[in-house]
């Protein structure tokens, strides 16, 4: 379901920016002709120019047809196709050659975003434009594109000569176009155990409950509705992969940050129904507990950001009461961070165990409704 990531993304970016390209013919016309630039265009982060190259890469393939046909094929099949997977039902010369490239691109993106070796495969490819039959798109040769920057002016794409076209970024696009991009939702999932990973290891996290908890049930906080007025993700890349830090002081008496992955929260100014348990206070010692709204926009380095909230919250000691911690985890986000990286969406402070009905946001940015929830026991 990419509408909850990047490459979905991507793919509303083309058709919300409105691509001026040629209609449904086999190459690019003189609406879009080859600029200047012969290789991948330089980004302004790492997984952008990870996912730039290997949509040139891919777009050379395209030049044999029954490649294609096979492309065509899958990507008006599933909405994001994970190209590894494609890749490997081809015995095309040129296309083994780009499941190289490819395979060396996701260990990059893997590598980027701090996800270590055993990071799932990331890379996907998806269609944008007018609706097409496999038959049309594999007779033609359609470009392809990767997100551009969020500042960018014009969408670089490329043909099955490697050659970059400037799409104008003022109309509507009147032939397809394919997307290569990484799946945030699954990079964000995979992050967040990181991060648990590393916090538990510095002790911030400990993981399950304690025995009596678990012997007879527990108390939360859940979820029944929450909003964004702004989830702080650009027009072109889509839906927001929103993830939340919950942090208090935990039963040990040492600061304890617990990570809640929201892949429902796509859209802004859309109010969603989650039933989602955000606090388990059987992990705190006290009846308070901040949460922390956040939204990664795709250069997110999980390590280092676990690295760097440890780093902060490892010198913040119990003095016996609480102490709101959300200061704290905006100080410890470096300031080049707050650019295509994870970006600050909203805080509420001091919710206790008892807290009920609708709060807002510390930023006035979004909205939610608890309630109390019992676990029991089975």
């Amino acid at each position: 379901m990419f509408a909850e990531r990047r490459l979905r993304a991507a793919l509303t970016a083309l058709a919300l920016s409105g691509l001026a390209l040629t209609t449904l013919q086999g190459t690019a016309g003189a609406a879009d002709a080859p600029t200047a630039p012969a290789s991948a265009p330089a980004k302004s982060s790492p997984v952008a120019g990870i996912e730039a190259t290997t949509a040139r890469a891919f777009a050379r393939t395209l030049a044999e047809p029954a490649w294609r046909k096979q492309v065509a094929a899958a990507t008006l099949a599933d909405e994001d196709v994970d190209l590894l997977a494609l890749t490997a039902k081809s015995r095309t010369a040129s296309v083994k050659t780009f499941r190289s490239t490819l395979a060396g691109a996701e260990s990059d993106v893997a590598r980027a975003k701090g996800l270590g070796k055993e990071a799932p495969p990331l890379l996907r490819v998806s269609l944008a434009g007018p609706s097409a039959k496999a038959a049309d798109l594999a007779r033609t040769t359609p470009l392809v594109a990767s997100a551009p920057p969020e500042d960018a002016e014009v969408v670089v794409a490329y043909d099955s000569a490697g050659r970059a076209h400037e799409l104008d970024a003022t109309k509507a696009p009147d032939r397809p176009v394919y997307v290569v991009g990484v799946d945030g939702q699954t990079a964000l999932e995979a992050g967040l155990k990181v991060i648990d990973r590393q916090l538990a290891a510095r002790g911030l996290s400990s993981p399950g409950l304690s025995t009596s908890a678990a012997a007879s049930g527990f108390w939360t906080t859940r979820i029944k509705s929450i909003s964004v007025a702004d989830v702080k993700e650009p027009w072109f890349k889509g839906d927001a992969e929103m993830f939340g830090l919950v942090t208090g002081f935990g039963t040990d008496g040492k600061v304890r940050v617990d990570t809640v992955t929201m892949p429902y929260l796509d859209d802004e100014g859309t109010t969603y129904y989650p039933g989602q348990i955000l606090v388990n206070w059987s992990n705190y010692k006290y009846n308070l507990a901040d949460v922390v709204l956040m939204e990664d926009d795709g250069d997110t380095n999980y390590s280092s950001l676990a690295k760097a909230l440890a780093a902060v919250l490892l010198t913040i000691t119990d003095q016996g009461a609480y102490i709101p911690l959300v200061d704290a985890i905006i100080d410890a986000m470096p300031a080049s961070w707050w650019t295509d990286d994870p970006d600050y969406v909203d805080a509420f402070y001091t919710l206790a165990r008892e807290t009920t009905g609708t709060r807002t946001g510390a930023s006035a940015n979004a909205r939610m409704t608890v309630e109390r929830y019992f676990v029991s026991e089975l």
